[in-house]
Protein backbone atom coordinates (compact mmCIF):
# COMPACT_ATOMS: atom_id res chain seq x y z
CA UNK A 1 0.00 0.00 0.00
CA UNK A 2 1.34 3.42 -1.01
CA UNK A 3 0.89 6.76 0.74
CA UNK A 4 2.10 10.23 -0.21
CA UNK A 5 2.95 12.94 2.33
CA UNK A 6 3.10 16.54 1.09
CA UNK A 7 4.05 19.80 2.70
CA UNK A 8 1.43 22.54 2.28
CA UNK A 9 2.97 26.02 2.02
CA UNK A 10 5.31 26.36 -0.93
CA UNK A 11 4.09 23.06 -2.38
CA UNK A 12 0.33 23.46 -2.74
CA UNK A 13 -0.39 27.00 -1.52
CA UNK A 14 1.63 30.23 -1.25
CA UNK A 15 3.58 31.04 1.88
CA UNK A 16 0.92 32.61 4.12
CA UNK A 17 3.34 34.70 6.16
CA UNK A 18 4.97 36.18 3.04
CA UNK A 19 1.60 37.33 1.70
CA UNK A 20 0.80 38.80 5.09
CA UNK A 21 4.16 40.59 5.17
CA UNK A 22 3.52 42.03 1.71
CA UNK A 23 0.16 43.41 2.83
CA UNK A 24 1.38 44.90 6.11
CA UNK A 25 4.83 46.00 4.98
CA UNK A 26 6.48 44.15 7.90
CA UNK A 27 9.58 42.74 6.23
CA UNK A 28 10.54 40.56 9.20
CA UNK A 29 7.42 38.44 8.63
CA UNK A 30 8.73 37.38 5.23
CA UNK A 31 11.01 34.85 6.95
CA UNK A 32 9.90 31.22 6.66
CA UNK A 33 11.34 27.81 7.42
CA UNK A 34 13.27 28.22 4.18
CA UNK A 35 15.28 30.89 6.01
CA UNK A 36 15.20 29.89 9.70
CA UNK A 37 15.50 26.18 10.40
CA UNK A 38 14.52 26.43 14.10
CA UNK A 39 10.71 26.55 14.06
CA UNK A 40 10.30 27.85 17.61
CA UNK A 41 12.76 30.67 16.95
CA UNK A 42 10.80 31.58 13.82
CA UNK A 43 7.41 31.54 15.57
CA UNK A 44 8.61 33.55 18.55
CA UNK A 45 9.89 36.21 16.16
CA UNK A 46 6.55 36.23 14.32
CA UNK A 47 4.51 36.56 17.51
CA UNK A 48 6.75 39.38 18.73
CA UNK A 49 6.28 41.24 15.44
CA UNK A 50 2.50 40.81 15.61
CA UNK A 51 2.47 42.19 19.15
CA UNK A 52 4.71 45.09 18.16
CA UNK A 53 2.30 46.09 15.39
CA UNK A 54 -0.90 45.25 17.33
CA UNK A 55 -2.06 42.66 14.79
CA UNK A 56 -4.13 39.58 15.59
CA UNK A 57 -5.76 36.52 14.10
CA UNK A 58 -8.50 38.46 12.33
CA UNK A 59 -5.90 40.49 10.43
CA UNK A 60 -4.19 37.33 9.20
CA UNK A 61 -7.50 35.67 8.32
CA UNK A 62 -8.36 38.67 6.14
CA UNK A 63 -5.27 37.92 4.05
CA UNK A 64 -5.87 34.17 3.87
CA UNK A 65 -9.44 34.68 2.68
CA UNK A 66 -8.02 36.31 -0.45
CA UNK A 67 -5.44 33.60 -1.15
CA UNK A 68 -5.76 30.70 -3.58
CA UNK A 69 -3.79 27.49 -4.13
CA UNK A 70 -0.78 27.65 -6.44
CA UNK A 71 -1.51 27.30 -10.16
CA UNK A 72 -1.97 23.64 -10.97
CA UNK A 73 -2.02 22.50 -7.34
CA UNK A 74 -5.60 21.25 -7.32
CA UNK A 75 -5.16 19.26 -10.53
CA UNK A 76 -1.91 17.80 -9.21
CA UNK A 77 -3.47 16.87 -5.88
CA UNK A 78 -6.61 15.40 -7.44
CA UNK A 79 -4.45 13.29 -9.75
CA UNK A 80 -2.51 11.86 -6.82
CA UNK A 81 -5.63 11.23 -4.75
CA UNK A 82 -7.16 9.24 -7.60
CA UNK A 83 -4.26 6.76 -7.35
CA UNK A 84 -2.88 6.97 -3.82
CA UNK A 85 -3.67 7.90 -0.26
CA UNK A 86 -2.45 11.48 0.34
CA UNK A 87 -1.78 13.23 3.66
CA UNK A 88 -0.80 16.89 4.03
CA UNK A 89 1.82 17.34 6.77
CA UNK A 90 2.30 21.01 7.60
CA UNK A 91 3.69 23.31 10.26
CA UNK A 92 0.88 25.77 9.63
CA UNK A 93 -2.17 26.03 11.87
CA UNK A 94 -5.73 24.79 11.38
CA UNK A 95 -6.98 28.34 11.94
CA UNK A 96 -4.95 29.52 8.93
CA UNK A 97 -5.48 26.54 6.67
CA UNK A 98 -9.26 26.08 6.55
CA UNK A 99 -10.02 28.51 3.68
CA UNK A 100 -7.28 26.95 1.57
CA UNK A 101 -8.28 23.38 2.44
CA UNK A 102 -11.77 24.15 1.18
CA UNK A 103 -10.31 25.20 -2.18
CA UNK A 104 -8.30 21.95 -2.31
CA UNK A 105 -11.43 19.82 -1.70
CA UNK A 106 -10.59 19.12 1.95
CA UNK A 107 -7.56 16.80 1.86
CA UNK A 108 -6.50 15.26 5.16
CA UNK A 109 -4.28 17.72 7.02
CA UNK A 110 -2.06 17.18 10.06
CA UNK A 111 -0.80 20.48 11.51
CA UNK A 112 -0.87 22.63 14.68
CA UNK A 113 -3.20 25.00 16.56
CA UNK A 114 -2.97 28.61 17.66
CA UNK A 115 -3.72 30.03 21.09
CA UNK A 116 -5.64 33.31 21.13
CA UNK A 117 -7.01 35.57 23.85
CA UNK A 118 -10.45 37.17 24.07
CA UNK A 119 -9.30 40.06 21.87
CA UNK A 120 -8.08 37.84 19.03
CA UNK A 121 -4.41 38.39 19.91
CA UNK A 122 -2.30 35.35 19.14
CA UNK A 123 -0.76 34.52 22.49
CA UNK A 124 1.04 31.33 21.54
CA UNK A 125 0.82 28.11 19.62
CA UNK A 126 0.40 24.43 20.39
CA UNK A 127 2.49 21.96 18.43
CA UNK A 128 0.72 18.66 17.86
CA UNK A 129 4.10 17.14 18.69
CA UNK A 130 7.73 18.06 17.97
CA UNK A 131 8.99 17.05 14.51
CA UNK A 132 5.54 15.71 13.69
CA UNK A 133 6.20 15.33 9.95
CA UNK A 134 9.02 12.86 10.47
CA UNK A 135 7.08 11.05 13.22
CA UNK A 136 4.04 10.68 10.94
CA UNK A 137 6.10 9.21 8.12
CA UNK A 138 7.81 6.79 10.49
CA UNK A 139 4.40 5.73 11.83
CA UNK A 140 3.08 5.13 8.30
CA UNK A 141 6.12 2.98 7.57
CA UNK A 142 5.44 0.93 10.70
CA UNK A 143 1.91 0.42 9.35
CA UNK A 144 3.53 -1.12 6.27
CA UNK A 145 2.90 1.81 3.91
CA UNK A 146 5.36 2.57 1.14
CA UNK A 147 5.87 6.32 1.64
CA UNK A 148 6.78 9.07 -0.82
CA UNK A 149 7.15 12.61 0.52
CA UNK A 150 7.71 16.07 -0.97
CA UNK A 151 8.49 19.43 0.60
CA UNK A 152 10.43 22.62 0.03
CA UNK A 153 11.96 23.73 3.33
CA UNK A 154 14.34 22.79 6.14
CA UNK A 155 11.44 21.61 8.28
CA UNK A 156 10.49 19.08 5.60
CA UNK A 157 13.82 17.32 5.43
CA UNK A 158 13.11 15.07 8.41
CA UNK A 159 10.06 13.58 6.71
CA UNK A 160 11.88 13.34 3.37
CA UNK A 161 14.67 11.39 5.03
CA UNK A 162 12.22 9.12 6.85
CA UNK A 163 10.24 8.33 3.68
CA UNK A 164 11.15 5.57 1.26
CA UNK A 165 11.28 8.26 -1.44
CA UNK A 166 11.84 11.94 -0.58
CA UNK A 167 11.74 14.87 -3.02
CA UNK A 168 12.48 18.57 -2.76
CA UNK A 169 9.92 20.63 -4.68
CA UNK A 170 10.76 24.19 -5.78
CA UNK A 171 13.19 24.42 -2.88
CA UNK A 172 15.50 27.45 -2.52
CA UNK A 173 19.19 27.11 -3.29
CA UNK A 174 20.24 27.04 0.37
CA UNK A 175 18.04 24.02 1.14
CA UNK A 176 19.17 22.22 -2.01
CA UNK A 177 22.80 22.94 -1.13
CA UNK A 178 22.43 21.69 2.45
CA UNK A 179 20.51 18.52 1.45
CA UNK A 180 22.03 17.40 -1.86
CA UNK A 181 20.86 13.77 -1.57
CA UNK A 182 17.19 14.57 -2.28
CA UNK A 183 16.06 14.73 -5.93
CA UNK A 184 14.85 18.23 -6.84
CA UNK A 185 11.62 18.73 -8.81
CA UNK A 186 10.63 22.06 -10.30
CA UNK A 187 7.02 21.52 -11.42
CA UNK A 188 3.98 19.36 -10.68
CA UNK A 189 4.33 17.22 -13.81
CA UNK A 190 7.89 16.24 -12.92
CA UNK A 191 6.99 15.58 -9.27
CA UNK A 192 3.95 13.50 -10.16
CA UNK A 193 5.97 11.43 -12.62
CA UNK A 194 8.82 10.92 -10.15
CA UNK A 195 6.45 9.83 -7.39
CA UNK A 196 4.61 7.42 -9.67
CA UNK A 197 7.84 5.95 -11.03
CA UNK A 198 9.22 5.29 -7.53
CA UNK A 199 5.99 3.96 -6.02
CA UNK A 200 5.04 1.81 -8.99
CA UNK A 201 8.46 0.17 -8.96
CA UNK A 202 8.35 -0.57 -5.24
Amino acid sequence: MNIICLDLEGVLVPEIWIDFADLTGIDALRATTRDIADYDELMQMRLAELDRHNLGLRDIEAVIDRMAPLDGALTFLDGLRARYQVIILSDTFYEFARPLMRQLNWPTLFCHTLETDEHGRISGYQLRMPDHKRAAVEAFRQLNFNVAAAGDSYNDTGMLGAAHHGFLFNAPDNVIRDFPDFPVMGDYAALSEAISDRLDQS
